[in-house]
């Protein structure tokens, strides 16, 4: 029987993956083409890993630049600049605001998330909705650590919970725990074409999928 529901929270409650993909290409918009192609290639390939990942690998790997501490703490602060406040005007995915009502008293609700704990902690309360959620985990906590932490925290079997997700971090952190995994789909189907699991256009579908495994 499903307790739980863990859900990333950018392209699975709220449409914003858009807007963290159009930071990233202002931030590095002084790059060269190649290398602002390589960029964006990585960050859309990579959804769902933190900034702080994203930006060590674009300096090591893409720009062959060193990163210090101090620059890399000037990147963080502006992308949080670009996005935090356009993330709370963000509208919800199709679906997410009815679910997370009808099931808030009935199921523990939970929040993964690849963006820094306390701003993450922040866009959620004022978008009115902390009183969702059981707890919210994020950055630098790894997914996986955190899936391991609510179930360990409120003594949840595998077979009890749900992981909705869009990124491959997200299908990673279900699969290592071994829990199920949904999947939103939307720009992003390359990405799960040869994945199998449950794929859903929004979360309009999500309640009929979860009562299918409940009475399955």
């Amino acid at each position: 029987m499903i307790k739980a529901v863990i859900f990333d929270f950018d392209g699975v409650l709220i449409e914003s993956t858009g807007i963290k993909t159009a930071a990233f290409a202002r931030i590095f918009k002084g790059e060269s083409a190649p290398d602002r192609e390589r960029i964006m290639r990585y960050h859309l390939s990579n959804a769902g890993i933190s900034r702080f990942e994203k930006f060590r690998y674009i300096y090591r790997g893409i720009l062959k630049k060193r990163l210090t501490q101090a620059k890399l703490k000037v990147l963080c602060a502006e992308f949080s600049l670009l996005v935090k406040e356009a993330v709370i005007a963000a509208p919800f995915v199709a679906g997410a605001s009815g679910f997370l009502e009808r099931n808030y008293r009935k199921l523990g609700l939970f929040v993964v998330s690849a963006t820094p704990h306390n701003e993450i902690a922040e866009i959620i309360k004022r978008k009115n909705l902390s009183f969702y959620f059981r707890e919210i985990y994020g950055a630098p906590m790894h997914k996986g650590a955190a899936v391991r932490k609510i179930m360990a925290d409120y003594s949840l079997a595998p077979e009890e919970i749900v992981y909705v997700g869009d990124a491959l971090s997200d299908y990673r952190a279900a699969r290592e725990n071994s829990i199920v995994f949904i999947a939103r789909i939307k720009d992003n189907q390359e990405l799960f074409s040869k994945i199998e699991c449950i794929k859903l256009k929004d979360l309009s579908g999500l309640q009929g999928a979860i009562n299918r495994m409940r009475n399955g």
